[in-house]
């Protein structure tokens, strides 16, 4: 099983560089990053996990940023982010910064998705919340245009592109429905979820990795019903606390990857979890 990380960096904690030296040195698999561009002080949107909102939230630094500096100093150590708010974002720039993050990485780029918690931050970027996950579906469609091998127009509800000249392109070769760099969607178990999964995703980021013995067969379903090889599919557990009971589990349930919590911390304490981390390498 491969053991990547995940960590709010911020303007507080361990660098970029320096955390991604460190875990290619150790042997770990990867390093995903979250997204949040700003936190409104005014924010009526109740924290999912309960209690106040961390600190870090609101210092996170910006992802594609932070996953360049990693991918400048390191040669194996596979780049993520968990999540990419999508509708955050114009989806032609964005699909301009996916492409050359994976171009630059030698292909070693995952491009995690999801339709995000926090109403206040998405509507000052213009997003309507009743139609935020039909609004990620459409940017992820137009962005498939863009990284096509031929030039490709798109005409969606949301949005468009002309047929375009635009690269570079994804380094990882089209899987059935799915153009562009390693694709999995976050979010909680259902069949929304599941279906936009199986239509434009390689697989799902459960955070937590709880209640996976109900879902990854529900899953599964929709996913060979909508076609797609079932050997293709990837379900890769996020922001996890580790013990061993834990990822025999996960084994069990043919998880190839898991994606381990580190804390939103200076060097010293970010280096003393990983060493505890790499009892499970």
């Amino acid at each position: 099983m491969r053991i990547a990380t995940t960590i709010f960096l911020t303007d507080e904690t361990v660098t970029p560089v320096r955390l991604a030296r460190e875990l290619e040195q150790r042997g770990f698999a990867g390093l995903y990053l979250p997204e949040h561009t700003h936190i409104p002080v005014s924010r009526r949107t109740p924290y999912p996990a309960g209690g106040d909102l961390p600190r870090e939230y609101g210092r996170t630094l910006d992802p594609f940023v932070a996953l360049g500096q990693a991918a400048a100093v390191t040669e194996r150590l596979t780049l993520g982010t968990g999540i990419t708010l999508v509708t955050q974002h114009d989806p032609v720039d964005l699909a301009k910064q996916v492409a050359t993050l994976d171009h630059l990485s030698g292909g070693r780029f995952t491009l995690g998705i999801g339709y995000g918690w926090n109403v206040e931050e998405a509507a000052d970027h213009g997003v309507e919340w009743a139609t935020r996950r039909e609004l990620t579906r459409d940017r992820m469609a137009l962005m498939r245009a863009l990284w096509s091998a031929e030039p490709t127009s798109y005409e969606g509800e949301f949005g468009s592109v002309r047929a375009s000249f635009a690269h570079p392109k994804p380094v990882q070769a089209p899987r059935g429905p799915v153009v562009g760099p390693r694709t999995l969607i976050g979010g909680g178990a259902g069949p929304k979820l599941f279906a936009a999964i199986a239509e434009h995703a390689d697989g799902w980021l459960p955070i937590g990795g709880r209640g996976l013995t109900e879902s990854v067969p529900k899953l599964r379903a929709a996913w060979e019903e909508a076609g797609r090889d079932p050997k293709d599919l990837q379900v890769v557990p996020y922001a996890v606390l580790p013990d061993p009971g834990k990822l025999a589990h996960y084994a069990d349930l043919g998880i190839e990857e898991v994606v381990l919590q580190l804390p939103p911390a200076g060097e010293p304490e970010v280096l003393r979890v990983l060493d505890g981390y790499a009892a499970f390498l």
